[in-house]
């Protein structure tokens, strides 16, 4: 295991790590590291002990946050709740936080459901710090510096784009999405699901999830080495206010992926296995065996048979192919991916679920694979003196396959970090994010000295 080693702390303080996904690691052996007390808690307490296997100043537990007497009771023996579970469960954390004043951390967007607790979380003389991972989190730090230094120079941000990819090294990009797994599969798909929002020349444009794929283009981002595609992700409107760029006339974060991905994904979407609709043909069974991938496939198609030439057609009828090329390119792909083949399904009841069973079977990182992740801002600066500048800040990282992925690495540690300044006070009261120079220095300086976690800027035009 990779081991990367930061400064010590005090023995005494003490952490509740809720979680156990991908990238629970760096942040468990960072805070170990540095003598926190940390004490590890999953749905299954299997889960919790093989995190903590090896790990000094650990302890395992079982525990459900949907439990508030069990959280809160657990809340009370520490200094600060780190929430590394699904966001939809965060505000429960920190409704139990409230009530023991204790501080959480997250990697996690601000939600709505969190700003409703906000005046509660004053109240209480408390810090919830969220936004502090990779993408949200790196992201910031770096995009706050840059817009600082060009506004105390009285200059403006004509323009802003962000893109970030969580991607298989080149090497390790061996098939037709050019993608592997290192995060849930579901959530992947879901995220595809998602209306972006966006200001493009002054105005705000939308586009619905369905077509999110289609408005994919290749994007340049100097590093001639690598051909990405990009697409807006979510609500990008907000970081106008929250990046302090009024003037700015297009803001647009979003997603890289190589270029073989979203023509498939767009046939995927258009064929309807991204449906989250529960179907009988689809659900676990005791008295039957699993129907084969053909057979789905040809129902959810609503097909005349499972014979692939039917089953092509039905594709056919649903989603409009470019050329005969990308015809036969889209096809081997769904046939790469068993939709026309005998295997039988793993049932999980929706169709986009049940591709997610056969998806993280045979899209996972392979033994010895490393990841890539590539994250850039691209700023069109309008200077003092009227002269124009394109400047970007680049972070490229490749994972260890003997240790971290880049992807766990570069979530985990900013992670730790903003842990460990939490609990030396150095962090204000309140709810917070990395959204001011007060906020974002302090971190960005221990990332990159401690860490070497850096983005480079360049000026490109």
């Amino acid at each position: 295991m990779q081991k990367i080693v930061g400064t010590k702390s005090t023995p005494s303080k003490k952490a509740l790590l809720l979680g156990a996904g991908f990238v629970v690691k760096p942040t468990l052996t960072q805070l170990s590291e540095k003598g926190v007390e940390v004490t590890v808690a999953c749905r299954t307490l299997g889960s919790a002990q093989k995190l903590c296997k090896d790990v000094k100043h650990t302890k395992a537990i079982s525990l459900d946050v949907e439990n508030a007497e069990a959280l809160d009771a657990e809340i009370d023996k520490v200094d600060v709740a780190i929430s590394l579970i699904p966001y939809t469960y965060h505000p429960l954390v920190i409704k139990s936080a409230i009530r023991k004043k204790k501080d959480v951390v997250t990697t996690s967007y601000t939600s709505p459901a969190m700003l409703e607790l906000e005046k509660d979380i004053k109240e209480a003389g408390i810090t919830v710090m969220n936004e502090i991972g990779l993408d949200p989190g790196v992201d910031h730090l770096y995009a706050v510096k840059t817009i600082d230094e060009v506004h105390k120079a009285g200059g403006k941000i004509k323009n802003f784009l962000s893109y970030c990819g969580g991607l298989p090294a080149p090497e390790a990009s061996t098939n037709p999405l050019g993608y592997k797994f290192s995060w849930s599969a579901r959530g992947m798909l879901l995220a595809l699901g998602n209306t972006a929002k966006f200001y493009r020349d002054g105005k705000v444009e939308e586009v619905s999830g369905h077509d999110l794929m289609s408005v994919a283009k290749p994007y340049a981002t100097g590093y001639t080495g690598f051909a990405f595609v990009a697409y807006p992700n979510r609500d990008s409107t907000p970081f106008r206010e929250k990046y302090q760029i009024p003037e700015a006339s297009t803001i647009i974060r979003g997603t890289l992926r190589y270029a073989s991905f979203p023509e498939l994904i767009r046939c995927i979407v258009d064929i309807g296995f991204l449906s989250q609709d529960s179907q009988d043909f689809l659900k676990p069974s005791s008295s039957s065996n699993p129907i084969k991938w053909k057979d789905a496939t040809a129902k959810i198609l609503k097909a005349t048979s499972s014979s692939e030439q039917d089953l092509t057609w039905a594709i056919s009828s649903k989603h409009t192919f470019s050329d005969t090329d990308q015809k036969n390119r889209i096809l081997a792909g769904l046939r790469w991916l068993g939709l026309f083949s005998s295997d039988p399904i793993m049932p999980r009841s929706s169709p986009l679920d049940t591709l997610c069973a056969t998806l993280e079977k045979k899209m996972a990182y392979e033994e010895g694979e490393r990841d890539l992740v590539f994250l850039q801002h691209k700023f069109e600066i309008e200077h003092k003196d009227g002269k124009h500048e394109t400047r970007t800040s680049t972070l490229c990282e490749y994972g260890d396959p003997e240790g971290y992925s880049a992807m766990a690495k570069l979530v985990g540690l900013p992670c730790a970090v903003a842990v460990m300044q939490v609990l030396a006070g150095k962090m204000a009261k309140g709810l917070l994010a990395p959204y001011t120079p007060e906020v974002c220095d302090p971190l960005r300086k221990e990332l990159l000295e401690v860490y070497g976690i850096d983005m480079i800027e360049r000026t490109v035009a």
